[in-house]
């Protein structure tokens, strides 16, 4: 069967830049550092919700996010590079928090007294089921065997998917905004307003700036706020949890991340591994290639590329695998996948530009070696 290729122009007429075009280098760095305050957005949930459960102290959780995010850094690079080579970030997933969670309850885990060693342990048992699982993709995107599995992901099956991952993230974030409404409601109101209201304003240079920037404006505007409500003591009487969700010094991110950080394979040791373990994280990674498959063609579509044919598909899932080996082989937490979130953005801001993403990618290996300076 012939792959069925639409003309640019049918596909999406209001995009402004495609996959080959590039805006220019002061914009594309500012749209690259968007794509990166985002997928850190993710790259912190995750080992947020983890972390504590495995034992693990505000230390090892900003050491898991700078892994994390290093290894979404060389993933999100090999794809742009070598896979599909579309405008896709590849980062952490939900999508293994379920099998996560279950090794995480397991008892013979659970009876570790001390802390850090059962985060150690934990650790450890995640990395092992990672690597195991890995092969499964590994097989399926080399062998070309996905591809065949592709010719029955059309766009009326795949828009569902997205759409599903998409409420999903919903359903872990939204929650959250009720924690800190004072907050969280500005945030939501400023970001309706300015992606759908102020899109079309055009206030330097003939640049639409509320649509090209949206989630750096909103952050920055609502992280001066939060600053000031925090430095103002609006919340030195609340309770602890009020305090945790709504001030700005209260995450220990900062002061316990190391601010020189390589990370390296086991660096957290020698993996083990458990037959139960890797078939239920197995189970994830089934579940991750459909949904990347699903991102692939949405990406492909918003940066006015022609659908992905079966043999590109089956390279990014292959490439895909080779980046929950490294996963496993690093010690990020969790595996990874195409991030939803970060497709979306490129309908959101019209700049399907791959050069955007590469140096997106950059940025996340950037700022993960380097992690966050603490002079004391």
């Amino acid at each position: 069967m012939a792959d069925i290729t639409n003309p640019p122009m049918e596909q999406l007429q209001d995009l402004e830049y495609c996959i080959d075009s590039n805006p220019p280098w002061v914009e594309t760095i500012i749209l690259a550092f968007q794509n990166y305050i985002l997928m850190l957005g993710t790259s912190v949930m995750i080992p947020t919700l983890l972390i504590p459960a495995m034992g693990g102290s505000d230390g090892d959780k900003a050491r898991v996010i700078q892994t994390l995010l290093f290894v979404a850094g060389i993933n999100t690079l090999l794809q742009a590079l070598f896979g599909t080579r579309l405008p896709a970030v590849v980062g952490g997933s939900f999508a293994y928090v379920v099998p996560i969670a279950y090794i995480i309850s397991d008892s013979s885990l659970q009876r570790i007294t001390n802390h850090h060693e059962r985060f150690i342990q934990t650790m450890r048992a995640i990395q092992g089921a990672l690597i195991v699982a890995s092969s499964i993709q590994i097989i399926l995107g080399y062998s070309q065997v996905w591809g065949l599995f592709s010719w029955f992901f059309s766009p009326l099956g795949m828009a569902p998917v997205v759409g599903l991952v998409g409420l999903g993230l919903f359903q872990r974030g939204f929650p959250l905004l009720g924690t800190c409404v004072e907050i969280g409601i500005p945030m939501l109101l400023l970001v309706i307003g300015l992606t759908q209201y102020l899109k079309h304003v055009r206030t330097f240079r003939d640049v639409p700036v509320f649509e090209r920037f949206p989630v750096l404006i909103c952050v920055t505007i609502i992280w001066i706020y939060s600053l000031i409500l925090t430095a103002s003591g609006a919340y030195r009487d609340k309770p602890i949890k009020t305090q945790i969700s709504c001030r700005t010094d209260r995450a220990n991110l900062i002061s316990t991340a190391p601010w020189f950080m390589f990370p390296y394979p086991l660096q957290w040791g020698p993996p083990t591994f458990s037959a139960g373990h890797s078939f239920a994280m197995m189970s994830a990674v089934l579940v991750s290639m459909v949904e990347s498959t699903a991102a692939y063609k949405a990406a492909s579509r918003l940066a006015i590329a022609t659908p992905p044919p079966a043999y590109v598909l089956s390279r990014g899932i292959g490439w895909q695998g080779i980046g929950i080996l490294l996963d496993g082989l690093l010690g990020t937490g969790t595996g990874s996948s195409v991030s939803v979130e970060n497709v979306g953005l490129l309908g959101l801001t019209r700049v399907g530009s791959r050069r955007v993403v590469q140096i997106s990618a950059v940025f996340m290996i950037f700022f993960s070696v380097l992690g966050w300076y603490n002079p004391s």
